[in-house]
């Protein structure tokens, strides 16, 4: 068997996706991998399909449970033999399955990297054939990255006790350069491919709103959209609680997921949105690592994030099948307040030194600013967060809030000059917060405590207002005006480029929007293209079917329905209408395996819905249909 066969029997498709075929190939030659692909552009196919082809077993390192269970019954319903080994199994649970594996059972086993240091581990893996150890999520090796796991650097020592290095390959959707520089170093990766496909997700739409009501504005989301299935992640424990029963009174089928839940209701709460038995996830970002569910067409964030990792890892949930989804950032100045707080809280890893801890909390504040640019932002939310990574944009998506909206220009040079006085007045002791209200005229106790109504710029700029005298503020520190110091205050300094200013040899051009509805009636246009792009009215109602069929077999296999078949999957049968064997396995997603237990059913109840003749169900041509969803 090779590659290509591979991929056709076990998983159903007939051609790679960009960049998969390139790591796989270095893999069987025997090479060292390090592969930065996003979210949903098929990284856990660079390791499996090698592990089918190579002679031993292959190792993945996976740090939650849930990722493993869910990767391992997907590969078992595509007919591939493998297991997973961790702390929700009993120690005899677990010496059966490495009984199994010594035995030659399994291809691939999932393991947990505390599992590495244990003696009934190594004593197996001392003894088994291991041709390939991959590392998933490995940005958590990193004390750079987003999600350090001090538990990941036992791989490496792990690595070093086996009597023969197998291939090592590494995956992460989010990481820097720095963050993949240490991924290779901290691994020992001998002479890599290292591949970073692009982090561009052509399938999802950005947008960052700003609405006075967040609450209400969730709530007129989910009247549109309340039967989609949806994650709303919010900052703290209190924020889900009170999200979640508002929405729950909206008669939205919703559950929840955070830190003061027990085990047993966070397990359940999971499975439950898993199986689309309550398809909207109000949650902590505790909640999502190792979730693979496909169908997520929408992820609102109700809070800031605290950096920009964090966020595209957590937005980039939504359409993991490729279809179109919704990112939707609710932004308010209080956000910084919570997320630097947040930030102030962390725990610290003990067993870094004064110096490095020093600098990560540096690094910390640095991407909390960051985050905090792109809600301010002007420009393509899309080019934005490419730009973060070290990729080139294109200057409009099209596909953004910001691309989406109408700017003006205008000259704010004048109002720009009374900022630099204030901070020239202030003589460089104070942040964002409290310049802007300063110049505002605002009369708040923090303001009152510093008495800055006895200084000249106060309401120097009341007619501006404080919300736009605050972007004024994040443009020039972009634009050079103006610098903040790199600690948790912020504090702002003046640039050389300021006195050219104050000399009229340099211009503050600031893009503003036109004035915009805050969509207080739940009529926000959506700007994903959805099912309803796609089909017709005969196509939506038969996609309605064919999802009550798989919900069905879903019920009767005790897994999750996304398992069975996505839902790029079932609108695939709903723009072709296979009427055989050889059709169906035409459509996208449709392997041997599944078809041999899945496929006359659904053949069935495409013959039953169109009386055995053809129709169409779908807008367009074939060809239109796959320019408009990409290639299938």
């Amino acid at each position: 068997m090779n590659k290509y066969e591979a991929l056709k029997k076990y998983f159903g498709y007939d051609t790679f996706r960009e960049g998969q075929e390139k790591l796989i190939d270095a893999i069987l030659e025997g090479r060292d991998a390090l592969g930065i692909m996003p979210t949903g552009a098929g990284k856990s196919l660079c390791y499996q399909i090698p592990a089918l082809l190579l002679s031993g077993m292959t190792l993945v390192i996976s740090p939650l449970i849930s990722l493993m269970k869910d990767q391992v019954q997907s590969l078992n319903q595509a007919g591939i033999h493998a297991a997973y080994i961790n702390s929700s199994l009993t120690e005899n649970q677990i010496t059966k399955a490495l009984k199994l594996a010594a035995e030659g059972r399994y291809k691939i086993i999932y393991v947990a990297p505390e599992r590495l240091e244990t003696y009934e581990f190594l004593d197996f893996a001392a003894q088994a054939e291991i041709s390939m150890l991959s590392v998933d999520e490995a940005h958590c090796i990193s004390q750079w990255g987003q999600d350090f796991r001090p538990s990941y650097l036992k791989i490496v020592d792990f690595l070093m006790r086996l009597k023969t290095r197998p291939i090592v390959s590494a995956f992460t959707a989010t990481a820097t350069e720095n963050v993949r520089e240490d991924i290779a170093c901290v691994l020992g990766l001998n002479e890599p491919e290292i591949l970073v496909t692009g982090f561009d997700r052509k399938n999802l739409s950005f947008a960052v709103e700003t609405p006075k009501n967040k609450a209400g504005f969730v709530l007129n989301y989910l009247r549109e959209h309340g039967e989609e299935s949806g994650i709303i992640y919010c900052s703290t424990r209190k924020n889900v609680e009170q999200m979640y029963e508002k929405i729950i009174a909206l008669g939205v089928l919703a559950t929840k997921y955070h830190a003061g839940l027990s085990n047993e209701e966070r397990r359940q709460n999971q499975e439950d949105f898993v199986y689309d038995k309550k398809p909207v996830m109000v949650a902590t970002n505790a909640f999502g690592m190792g979730i693979d569910k496909s169908n997520v067409r929408y992820v609102i964030h109700y809070n800031m994030p605290q950096n920009l990792e964090n966020y595209y890892q957590e937005a980039g949930r939504a359409g993991r099948d490729g279809e179109a989804s919704e990112c939707i950032l609710l932004y308010s100045v209080q956000d910084l307040m919570i997320a630097r707080f947040l930030l102030e809280g962390k725990e610290e890893n003990p067993q870094l030194n004064g110096e490095t801890l020093q600098a990560i909390r540096e690094r910390d504040e640095e991407r909390l600013r960051r985050m905090n640019d792109y809600c301010q932002t002007t420009s393509c939310l899309r080019r934005y967060i490419l730009n973060y990574f070290g990729e080139h944009g294109k200057e409009r998506c099209e596909n953004c809030s910001n691309c989406r909206k109408e700017f003006i220009i205008v000259d704010r040079s004048e109002e720009a000059k009374k900022v630099i006085s204030c901070v020239r007045e202030f003589k460089g002791r104070f942040g964002i917060n409290v310049i802007a209200g300063t110049l505002a005229g605002a009369d708040r106790a923090k303001l009152r405590e510093y008495k800055v109504s006895s200084y000249s710029s106060f309401g120097a700029l009341k007619n501006l207002g404080e919300p736009k005298t605050k972007r004024l503020i994040h443009q020039m520190l972009m634009d050079g005006f103006l610098v903040a110091t790199s600690d948790k205050y912020a504090l702002l300094k003046l640039t050389d480029k300021a006195d050219e200013l104050l000399r009229d040899n340099q211009k503050m051009l600031l893009k503003e929007t036109k004035d915009e509805p805050q969509y207080a009636d739940g009529n926000r246009p959506s700007a994903a293209k959805r099912k309803s792009d796609i089909l017709n009215t005969r196509g939506l109602e038969f996609f309605e079917r064919l999802r009550i069929l798989r919900a069905k077999l879903a019920k009767e296999e005790g897994m999750p329905p996304y398992i069975i078949f996505s839902d790029k999957t079932l609108v695939d049968m709903c723009i072709r209408l296979p009427f055989t064997r050889e059709e169906m396995l035409m459509v996208s997603g449709v392997g041997e395996r599944k078809y041999e237990k899945y496929g006359a059913r659904f053949l069935e109840e495409i013959r039953q819905y169109t009386g055995g003749k053809r129709e169409k169900l779908y807008f367009g041509s074939i060809e239109e249909m796959q320019r408009l969803r990409g290639k299938f």
